[in-house]
């Protein structure tokens, strides 16, 4: 894919933006996502995918796609770490690979980004695949705002939102890097602490835009144990047990 040049005959042109995919054999997602980005307009100066070890056809595909591939040590914090030092766009989204944002995502990104004042921001995420479950998909809004409040209303007050990983977040990369990016052991709930750091640059906002995410674990676990699982590991990270977010987050493919 190429990249957006800094400067063309009519002068400056907008900033690119990288994606960044942090992947764990995601073979079955990444067609479709493929498909999906292939129409995204304007394009992205660089899909970049951050594979942590997968054993199945998850790299080849990316490359098939035309994609920038590089292998990083497990883990989607410590993957998305990499991904952001490498990317070669000053702005930066990271997008699930389960995960399909508008097809306008590049200059929503650049609009938003463009206010100095928003240090973090996301679109916001429905949750749809067998069905639209729009129960979770509303928790997951309102749990935004209710996460912190309960979990760090010291924080809360200073204008700590929480978002999360599948809202497909984006940032300034020099802004990512000057705070130390995500907490390199967290393999679940990583964009939280990233979050909390953010809402020391400036503000955090949700732009009213659907970035639509797979059903795939409320498919598998059921809605009730869905919402539990999400509600649970969310007070693990409040009360400080990370050792335990993995084991009660398990893995959906």
């Amino acid at each position: 894919m190429a990249r957006v040049a800094g400067v063309n005959d009519g002068g400056v042109s907008p900033p690119a933006v990288t994606i960044v995919v942090p992947v764990l054999n995601e073979a079955a997602a990444i067609p479709s996502l493929a498909a999906h980005f292939a129409m995204l307009d304007p394009a992205p100066g660089e899909i970049l995918l951050v594979d942590g070890g997968s054993d199945d056809d998850t790299v080849a595909l990316a490359q098939e796609a035309g994609w920038r591939v590089m292998s990083a040590r497990r883990g989607r914090a410590r993957q998305i770490n990499a991904g952001v030092e490498a990317a070669a766009g000053p702005l930066v989204c990271i997008v699930h690979a389960d995960s399909c944002p508008p097809a306008d995502m590049v200059a929503v990104i650049r609009k938003k980004l463009a206010d100095r004042k928003i240090a973090l921001a996301s679109f916001t995420p429905l949750i749809t695949g067998e069905k639209t479950r729009w129960v979770t998909s509303a928790h997951n809004y309102i749990k935004t705002w209710y996460a912190p409040l309960m979990c760090r209303p010291h924080q809360f007050v200073r204008g700590v939102r929480l978002l999360f990983g599948d809202h497909a977040m984006f940032f300034r990369r020099d802004d990512f890097l000057s705070i130390g990016g995500c907490t390199p052991g967290d393999i679940v709930m990583e964009e939280a602490d990233l979050c909390v750091k953010f809402a020391k640059l400036g503000r955090i906002r949700m732009v009213p835009r659907i970035v639509r995410t797979s059903d795939r674990r409320i498919a598998a676990w059921g809605p009730l144990k869905a919402n539990w699982i999400y509600f649970k590991v969310g007070m693990l990270w409040a009360f400080g047990l990370r050792s335990r977010m993995e084991r009660d987050y398990p893995d959906v493919r």
